[in-house]
């Protein structure tokens, strides 16, 4: 087996507004990182397209601060490192049969968003700040919501892991696969991300801004967006946007 790879240091907090603005800020006093920031309760985390996610009740949320000296359309690219990393952790307590990644960094548990996924950058640091966010159901999963939701606690024999452990398992997984993509490219990345991802092949719809479109998911482009075919034959390429199954 291999060595597990150093890991970046862990900033905890009992409660915060939110670990992405915590990361930001820390941009602003000079922070480069990598540096891992955790709360057991955020009162205003963020989600995807302005939504809120919430944390607390045992739930792991965590924000990763790095910068990079890749430009922003590759950099984007750490979302799908990022929605890895959540499958081996997912796949560490649960069955690895449960777990799969919906477009474009949704981690599945038997079909159910389990975890979220937010980045966030800019120019600094010599380079490009980001904040990657990550909120992962650990022991409750919310029921107000859009999508059906689970948390890895339902589909464990026993308790799950607290934040604080889930994390080190998480930030492990993470550096492999950003070691890997850091090493050669998204190529190997997207290849890891297709092997599980759910609804290639099948319907879906793509709620975009200002259009919703329906078509046959084929899969990922080399730069992380998904292939969508119309109903008339034509290829579209979405690069933003919710997919719906």
């Amino acid at each position: 087996m291999p060595p597990m790879p150093d890991l970046p240091p862990i900033v905890a907090y009992d409660e915060i507004d939110s670990t992405n603005l915590e990361a930001r800020r820390r941009v602003d006093a000079g922070e480069t990182g990598p540096l891992w920031i955790t709360a057991l309760w955020q009162t205003a985390g963020k989600g995807r397209r302005g939504r809120t996610w919430r944390s607390g009740a045992g739930n792991l949320a965590a924000t990763l601060l790095l910068t990079t000296a890749k430009p922003p359309m590759e950099a984007a690219q750490i979302a799908f490192v990022a929605a890895l990393a959540v499958a081996d952790l997912a796949s560490t307590y649960a069955p690895a049969s449960k777990v799969s990644l919906k477009w474009p960094n949704d981690t599945l548990l038997a079909g159910r968003k389990m975890s979220g996924i937010l980045v966030e950058s800019g120019p600094g640091g010599g380079g490009l700040w980001l904040a990657v966010g990550i909120g992962v159901n650990l022991g409750e999963a919310p029921t107000d919501i859009e999508r059906l939701a689970t948390a890895l606690a339902d589909h464990m024999d026993g308790p799950p892991p607290g934040p604080a452990e889930a994390l080190v398992t998480l930030a492990g997984a993470f550096e492999k696969w950003r070691g890997l993509w850091d090493l050669a490219g998204f190529a190997p990345i997207a290849e890891a991300w297709t092997q599980r991802a759910h609804g290639l092949g099948q319907a879906c719809s793509a709620r975009l801004p200002g259009e919703t479109i329906e078509g046959v998911a084929e899969g990922l482009d080399l730069d992380g967006a998904l292939r969508l075919r119309l109903a008339d034959g034509t290829l579209r390429r979405i690069t933003a946007g919710d997919v719906f199954f």
